[in-house]
């Protein structure tokens, strides 16, 4: 005879099973928290150490590291600092731009100080003036050196000042922009109309006569500046003769000092 085994009975499970996910899950939960305080833990030095060696990669310079936790002692700091330096390298191409201005500035500088040496009698006289600046080189030429009164042929005297300026401008690319000026006494007669004209055709006899010495014409232009830009007061002769000048400017290369071209196209009306 058979006997049939009783019926398992599913509903029949200890009422504490729960107990196990939840152990599950605060074990997870716990090591989430462990991670998160891992990662959240800054070493104060460290950082400071990166945030300077990033200062200094980006702007190509040398800098002493500041770490505040280390001021009391120069053996930390010391130490500190030559950490700093070997995290990061400037970077090549900031090293580079820089390198080339620096060259740059220290050539304009010599060829100002071998101009205003050539031209000391002059300079001493008052009659020239040689300056840098932003742009570069600037040499003022009073216009008593170079015309006659309200002329713009040039005298027999100028040739004597632009064959000692132009051997020192030959031997390089750099381009030279020759600016007209005038006192503020107005001009009006058959040959130049005010002192616009006057300006920019004493501007034009220079540039004429650089190219003759062999200056290539690709780095010659000329400007009349009129009265606009004076040195000094118009109220005296001495003033006004100190405006009338033909200045020699020899533009810095430095990089990034050429403007940008931009188109400007007409905005489109809405309708």
């Amino acid at each position: 005879m058979l006997i049939r085994r009783p019926p398992l009975d599913d509903d029949d499970e200890s009422p504490d099973r729960w107990l196990v996910s939840y152990a599950d899950f605060i074990t997870l939960l716990f090591a989430f928290f462990v991670v998160m305080y891992s990662i959240s833990s800054v070493n104060q030095g460290k950082y400071n150490e990166l945030m300077s060696s990033m200062g200094m990669a980006f702007s190509g310079q040398g800098a002493a590291v500041n770490l505040k936790t280390n001021r009391s002692n120069p053996n930390l700091n010391s130490k500190a600092q030559n950490q700093a330096d070997s995290l990061i390298k400037p970077l090549p191409l900031t090293y580079l731009h820089n390198e080339k201005i620096r060259k740059e500035r220290e050539s304009m500088t010599n060829m100002g100080a071998d101009l205003a040496n050539k031209l000391s009698p002059l300079i001493k006289e008052g009659k020239v003036r040689v300056m840098q600046n932003t742009r570069g080189i600037r040499i003022d030429i009073n216009d008593s050196l170079l015309f006659t009164p309200g002329s713009a042929e040039l005298a027999a005297a100028a040739s004597t000042v632009i064959n000692e300026i132009a051997p020192l401008l030959k031997d390089n690319e750099r381009l030279i922009q020759v600016e007209g000026h005038t006192d503020n006494i107005a001009i009006h007669n058959d040959l130049f109309y005010s002192n616009w004209e006057l300006s920019a055709v004493r501007a034009s006899s220079v540039v004429r006569m650089l190219s003759d010495t062999g200056i290539a014409e690709a780095r010659l232009s000329a400007l009349g500046f009129g009265a606009t830009q004076p040195i000094t007061e118009n109220s005296t002769e001495l003033g006004r003769a100190k405006n009338r000048r033909v200045s020699i400017m020899v533009l810095s290369d430095l990089p990034n000092q050429k403007e940008a071209a931009l188109e400007i196209t007409p905005k489109t009306i809405a309708k």
